[in-house]
């Protein structure tokens, strides 16, 4: 469900209007431009004993239309109730132990939404400990909340409260099927990072990291850094870190640091090996559709849900030409027949599943996944 004009009282009203069961939550994606009283919304959805969760976002998400304002409300059938990580501290991630939820269960593959704070430190080690905790047992898809400037502020929320430096984790029951491209292609590399500290990169092959980077992306693109803003240039050329088996994992290149260091949209592990990455609208928009037709549910089964993350980067680089990416993921889910509209939010980082190897945390990247039946 859509709701274009967003207010304490009428989410409360379309939550209120989804009678929702003991068994059941509601999950809220709001668009940054049209935030309300969340502390108030919280009240009155825990007077109405509603199990809700949800996250402040720089757009939303409506079938071919995404805008800043809106929200995006969904009922979901739950396992448990939604779980807060905090991930502020990396000494002090302790990840629910879900597993006897999940062994009540049949041999399905349930899902794990995952809303985290975009801007939140330890990301990568929080997934990691996720995966250790309950593995492929479940598919997992989220995305960051935040704000489009990255300020740092409060930007999640459910049942305990309005905050951020945390994840907030939602098993759900039901099934899943995902979608994860960026169409971003090599243009240099591979190279070595060989001196990062979390999100900054400092060396590639033991010389200045930016100066490498900036040989290959004023070079390519015949602009220069000295007469532009870093990150004008620096969206159309995003790093990759290698993995095995599947596409680039996508690190955008946000900003420079004092001391030269670049600073990325995700962790850099020292010692990764990295692909400076560039491409054209065209294979973004493609890859999107790929992704959507990676989505296939299995005959005879009811589709439920189909949700989209995207990272907030791609509507900044495609601009006006962004509606072309949502009408590309439209056709194809091919749901036309279906009456499913796909939903979801521009998002400061993705989390997906990647075959059954790796939980990863993402940027640049398109995730769509469809929920069924």
């Amino acid at each position: 469900m859509f709701l274009s004009e967003v207010s304490r009282d009428s989410i409360v009203k379309a939550v209120s209007g989804l009678d929702v069961k003991d068994s059941e939550m509601v999950m809220i994606l709001i668009g940054e431009d049209s935030i309300p009283d969340i502390e108030g919304l919280i009240c009155d959805l825990n007077e109405k004993d509603i199990c809700f969760f949800g996250g402040i976002f720089p757009g939303v998400i409506h079938g071919e239309l995404k805008s800043a304002k809106g929200a995006i409300i969904r009922k979901m059938p739950g396992i448990e109730k939604p779980a807060v990580v905090n991930i502020n501290d990396p000494d002090c991630i302790k990840i629910p132990d879900f597993t006897e939820s999940l062994n009540l269960k049949s041999d399905k593959k349930y899902t794990a939404i995952i809303l985290i704070d975009g801007m939140a430190p330890n990301i990568g080690l929080f997934l990691s400990e996720m995966l250790n905790r309950l593995g492929d047992s479940v598919n997992y898809f989220g995305g960051g909340a935040g704000y489009q400037s990255m300020k740092k502020d409060m930007c999640l929320f459910l049942s305990e409260g309005f905050i951020n430096d945390a994840a907030i984790v939602v098993l759900v029951n039901i099934e899943s099927c995902l979608g994860v491209r960026h169409g971003w292609k090599k243009m240099m590399g591979p190279l070595v990072a060989t001196r990062t500290d979390r999100n900054l990169i400092s060396e590639f092959n033991w010389e200045n990291a930016f100066e490498v980077y900036r040989e290959a992306v004023e070079k390519d693109s015949g602009r220069k850094f000295s007469d532009n803003d870093f990150y004008d240039i620096a969206k159309e050329y995003p790093l990759g870190l290698f993995r095995e088996g599947c596409e680039n994992i996508g690190r955008a290149t946000v900003a420079l640091t004092a001391d030269g260091d670049i600073v990325c949209g995700g962790e850099v592990q020292g010692n990764a090996v990295v692909d400076i990455l560039g491409g054209k609208k065209e294979s973004l928009i493609k890859a999107a559709q790929m992704a959507a037709e990676d989505c296939r549910v299995p005959p005879g089964r009811k589709i439920c849900h189909c949700l989209v993350f995207d990272c907030v980067s791609r509507a900044l680089l495609l601009e006006n030409e962004y509606s072309e990416e949502l009408k590309a993921i439209s056709r194809g889910l091919q749901l036309a027949d279906n009456g499913e509209i796909p939903e979801g939010a521009l998002t400061l980082g993705e989390i997906s599943s990647l075959g059954e190897r790796y939980l990863e945390y993402l940027n640049l990247t398109t995730v769509v996944t469809v929920l069924y039946e």
